[in-house]
């Protein structure tokens, strides 16, 4: 089973406040459980979520030199 994450521990890892992640979770963004009144999220969650999200750069040709007349 995983880890459950309290809201703050999410928005520590994202490096963001607590109303990002009550966003994704508002949203349904992201997964999360609800134990009673509290809500968690699961550490894959967080680790999907940051994959899903992750833009991966791309590779630009090398510019030819234009030559000067």
């Amino acid at each position: 089973m995983d880890r459950l994450l309290t809201v703050q521990e999410v928005a520590e890892r994202f490096g963001t406040g607590v109303r990002f992640p009550r966003r994704l979770i508002e949203e349904r963004r992201i997964t999360f459980v609800k134990i009673g009144r509290h809500v968690r999220i699961p550490e894959s969650a967080v680790t999907a979520f940051v994959a899903a999200n992750t833009v991966e750069p791309i590779a630009l040709r090398p510019v030819a030199l234009r030559g000067v007349a």
